[in-house]
């Protein structure tokens, strides 16, 4: 039986092995810490830090292909790995560009695709004078190790510029700037490609950010032919610029003035894309494991003509309650996802829930009735 080893043992990985029992497929889960979400669904678990050579050691014995739920693991690790002889998808070469943010941007540049205008920067004078050339507000992003607006903040003006530079600094990151795009809407698109280049995609989705969290997935997004098509070929074209294998999350913007740009990417299964699980022909988890495989990859079509994805995000600290979700299963048609994580806290990520409908209101009207019952 063939055993994949995942960097990371939190919702995504657990999510990866449910879709990995039902192809035979086993899981061996890495994670820093013990009774990760992931962990408890496999019996094959190493718990330790990922740069330890004895841990290192052990899942490497423990895997024959190794993924990853997170783009925080160095790729100078996954590079170790490769030369020990195991298989590792995406490569390493491909998570060095993405794990960076601005080497991201670069290479996504140097192809000709549309990103927003930035600049590397190193202290806040260099902020000041990118500034001069592109105008406030500006985005100043930690270049790695950054999700959910922990690596990211709005500086609107010089009076916010310290205040935002401290707080990301510290994070130990290296540091760039955005031009802020005033953009209608955020869109998404989930692309898988498999080991031969075949490349499919997802339907193109409307995300909806709060302090930058997503809070709620629409798909397809509500958008003209002239804008999917735009999203997609940008998509399509990131992942082949990158030489990415396995399922990737491409997060774009649409300008006011109706031009498409690349956001950023991400190297494996994303939160845009949970829909997928009930929402499509395949979910993005089984066609990650089957690209990574060298298996046929899977359809990508909607089973509905809508669907609406809810993220379930805490509310206070503690746990959460024992009977979370028993007044929202009474909502039909509601698919309900908890990760089973032990602590709550305000904007975690706990769960989710998808319904599909005959229309995005409809679906989306559901989704938050039932996500209001759920006690986080």
């Amino acid at each position: 039986m063939t055993r994949i080893g995942i960097f990371g043992g939190g919702q995504l990985a657990q999510m990866l092995t449910q879709a990995a029992i039902s192809l035979a497929v086993e899981t061996t889960i890495f994670e820093r810490e013990a009774d990760s979400p992931a962990g408890r669904l496999t019996q094959h678990e190493i718990v330790g830090q990922w740069d330890d050579p004895a841990a290192l050691a052990d899942f490497a014995a423990a895997s024959e292909i190794v993924t990853l739920e997170n783009e925080f693991v160095d790729a100078a690790i996954l590079a170790d790995l490769e030369a020990r002889g195991l298989l590792v998808r995406p490569t390493a070469a491909t998570l060095a560009v993405v794990q960076d943010k601005f080497l991201q941007k670069e290479a996504l540049r140097a192809a000709g695709l549309d990103v927003p205008a930035f600049r590397a920067v190193g202290t806040p004078g260099d902020v000041l004078a990118a500034a001069s050339q592109l105008g406030w507000p500006l985005v100043l992003k930690a270049r790695r190790n950054g999700y959910d607006g922990y690596g990211n903040a709005t500086v609107r003006n010089p009076d916010d510029l310290a205040a935002a530079w401290d707080r990301l600094a510290r994070r130990g990151s290296q540091l760039m700037i955005e031009a802020f795009v005033p953009f209608e809407r955020e869109l998404a698109v989930m692309v898988v490609r498999g080991l031969d280049g075949e490349i499919r995609n997802y339907p193109v989705v409307e995300t909806v950010q709060r302090d930058h969290i997503c809070h709620v997935v629409r798909a397809p997004a509500p958008v003209d032919n002239a804008v999917t098509a735009q999203a997609v070929r940008l998509a399509v074209q990131a992942i082949e610029t990158v030489d990415g294998v396995g399922i990737f999350g491409v997060e774009l913007f649409q300008s006011q003035d109706g031009r498409v740009l690349i956001n950023e990417l991400a190297p494996r299964p994303h939160n845009s894309g949970h829909y997928t699980i009930e929402g499509c022909i395949t979910s993005q988890f089984e066609n990650h494991l089957r690209a990574i495989l060298g298996w046929p990859l899977g359809r990508c079509d909607l089973r509905a003509p809508a669907a609406v994805m809810v993220n379930l995000l805490g509310r206070r600290d503690g746990p959460p309650a024992k009977d979370a979700l028993k007044e929202a299963l009474a909502i039909p048609g509601a698919h309900i996802h908890l990760y089973g994580k032990r602590a709550s806290r305000p904007g975690r990520k706990m769960g989710h829930i998808t319904v599909l409908g005959n229309s995005l209101a409809e679906a989306e009207a559901l989704a938050r009735r039932a996500a209001d019952l759920v006690e986080l």
